[in-house]
């Protein structure tokens, strides 16, 4: 060691190891002699074999796999029936002859693992189209369908269809109010492939919705071989087809339906012309309302408030006619019939926040027209305008005038529903047979109007079903503008002109009763259809014997 190392200061480290001593509080005192612990080379566990033990190992041990993995001791022949019920699975014979609905309906009500195989192999291009494109088509598919204002289960059976039609078997589609939703799995060892779909925007075309159905048919139809290309394309020129009428078509459209449904409750030519020129204002202002980017909210207030304008400004003027009949008019062009069957069958079959969302929707433009009518009557009141509530009670009988208005009426809302003109002489014609049961009914026969009502939308639903099935159509098509001769327009008017008078009590009674109308009109028209198809012998799910494919939740 050199000069200069011997006077540099040495570390705490040096002088602790160099120095004997430095000790630690730590050390073992001198004299004290410890055991010396013997470390075994491995660290063992209390699982360990002990020594003297030993075991034979398995010379064929099985590898690692995955837990799908057929085990070793598998024996096909002594296999159990693992996910065979008791009871056996019901034989599903689904033929071609029957609409696609009943088919793909029938299916998505059973288990993946109990349902068929496939009738035919997938129809598609060489090696299979990818499955993302089959599921993209399927959501825009069902976006059309679900837009058009189609129920839940019928738009979960066309994506079902469509992805059937090209060979994937195990895919689940799921439908709410706006989101559109598809998963499909190979098998139970891949990973599923998901994909979804938001709907935005809602706009009421049949023909559109006629056209969609027609090529969900033709995907369907085993002596059919389309391409995804194809049906990409046919899918293109629906979206792009122009709607059947034009604008001023359908505000003259308007004007009819209000005119006529003012006849229903006992107008004259007058009050026709009253209402119609109210509807044609109403429709305008809610137009120039869409187009500045307003929600249907306002829409529907604003167009509710030049019907009952004018009917409140004949009162005032002292005009001999029936007010109450002018704004009645007005309201059943508004009233969201369409938007309530269908909230009422998603709930019917099973699709609770679907329907849970359309029933709020159908509130809230409930709400709009009663702002905007309410809004009137109150300056009509003060205007001292002899609104008599007392009036709804004092309908003529003319059965001549108001089943032709009520076939006029079915005629001018199948025209603002955009319907294909082959189908407007079915509906026109449905909707007069609706109003003439319900006018035997409830005026000679003395039946309430809820029971009443009740019956005539049954026979609407009924027939409805039976003319899709006959064109293997939809059936909104048929039903929908059937029943606007039912719309309770008189009780929401008459329960609205009474709470304006303040007289709360009896206005909530009104339109109670028109809360039951329309919830009757719902309900006959789904029963009217299911009882369709339980006579119509569906095989696999409308037989006795094949019920259980079709079952659906029972609560327990």
């Amino acid at each position: 060691m050199t000069e200069a190392e011997d006077r540099k200061p040495q570390s705490d480290e040096a002088r602790g190891t160099f120095d004997p001593e430095i000790t630690s509080e730590f050390a073992i005192p001198a004299g004290f002699a410890a055991p010396r612990v013997v470390v075994e080379p491995e660290t063992t566990s209390e699982f360990a074999v002990p020594d003297g033990l030993d075991v034979p190992q398995a010379s064929n041990a099985e590898p690692g796999g995955s837990a799908f993995s057929t085990p070793r001791t598998y024996s096909a022949q002594h296999a159990l029936a693992a996910f065979t019920p008791a009871t056996g699975i019901p034989v599903v014979s689904l033929t071609k002859d029957l609409p696609w609905q009943d088919r793909m309906r029938t299916m998505l009500r059973m288990p993946v693992a109990e349902r068929p195989a496939p009738e035919r192999g997938p129809k598609a291009e060489e090696g299979g189209p990818a499955v993302p494109r089959v599921l993209d088509l399927t959501l825009r598919i069902g976006e059309l369908l679900l837009a058009g204002g189609e129920g839940a289960e019928d738009v979960e059976a066309a994506m079902f269809a469509v992805c059937r039609s090209y060979g994937l078997d195990r895919c689940e589609p799921n439908v709410t109010f706006t989101l559109l939703s598809i998963s499909y799995q190979p098998s139970l060892v891949d990973d599923p492939v998901t994909a979804s779909r938001t709907v935005r925007r809602r706009a009421t075309d049949y023909t559109r919705l006629a056209a969609v159905f027609q090529l969900v048919d033709d995907l369907s139809d085993p002596e059919n071989h389309i391409s995804l290309e194809e049906a990409y394309r046919r899918l293109a020129e629906i979206r792009r087809n122009r709607h059947p009428y034009p604008g001023w078509v359908l505000t003259g459209a308007s004007g009819l339906l209000a005119g006529a449904a003012s006849v229903l409750v006992g107008g004259d030519v007058i009050v026709f012309i009253a209402a119609m020129l109210g509807a044609i204002l109403g429709d305008r202002l809610a137009w120039l309302c869409a187009g500045r980017g307003l929600p249907e909210f306002y829409q529907f207030t604003v167009a509710a408030m030049p019907p009952a304008a004018i009917g409140v400004a004949l009162t005032v003027a002292h005009v001999d006619v029936k007010a109450s009949a002018v704004i009645t008019g007005g309201l059943f062009a508004l009233l969201p019939g369409r938007a309530l069957v269908a909230a009422v069958q998603d709930g019917l079959t099973g699709f609770y926040i679907t329907a849970s969302a359309r029933l709020l929707e159908v509130m809230y433009l409930f709400v709009g027209i009663v702002v905007g009518v309410l809004v009137v009557l109150y300056f009509g009141v003060n205007l001292d305008a002899k609104l008599n509530p007392d009036a709804a009670v004092r309908i003529a009988e003319r059965p001549g005038w108001q089943i032709g208005a009520s076939m006029l009426l079915s005629l001018t809302f199948a025209v603002l529903l955009q319907q294909e003109r082959a189908t407007v002489l079915w509906v026109t014609l449905n909707g007069g047979v609706a109003w003439s049961v319900y006018g035997a009914l409830h005026y000679p026969g003395g039946l309430s109007p809820v029971a009443s009502t009740a019956v005539a939308a049954g026979l609407v639903g009924l027939f409805g079903q039976l003319l899709s099935r006959y064109r293997f159509a939809s059936a909104l098509p048929y039903t929908t503008a059937a029943i606007g001769p039912l719309l309770p327009g008189s009780s929401t008017y008459f329960g609205l002109l009474s709470i304006a008078q303040n007289n709360v009590d009896k206005g909530l009674v009104s339109l109670a009763t028109a809360a039951s109308l329309a919830m009757a009109i719902a309900i006959g028209v789904n029963l009217g259809s299911e009882i369709s198809r339980l006579f119509l012998r569906i095989p696999g799910g409308g037989s006795a014997a094949g019920r259980r494919a079709a079952k659906r939740t029972r609560g327990f």
